[in-house]
């Protein structure tokens, strides 16, 4: 299973799935992450947390732990 948190700088994804429980998958997809739809990672910090991608045509910071949950192909 690849999560967004494998994916590179420069790479863009589709989200195949969301996993979690609840509040947490309900948090992200409010932010916009849905099946389906792309997410390019534009930077990682240098110690691997937040990872800022663009998704829907705005930048979005995500936690490590938030990236792990989000599956893409």
């Amino acid at each position: 299973m690849k999560t967004l948190k494998d994916v590179k700088i420069g790479e863009t994804a589709a989200v195949k799935k969301l996993h979690g429980d609840g509040a947490v998958k309900r948090r992200i997809m409010d932010m916009g992450i849905t099946k389906g739809v792309e997410v390019y990672v534009r930077k990682v910090a240098p110690l691997g947390d937040p990872i800022e991608v663009n998704v829907r045509n705005y930048e979005l910071s995500l936690r490590k732990a938030d990236a792990q949950l989000i599956e893409v192909e």
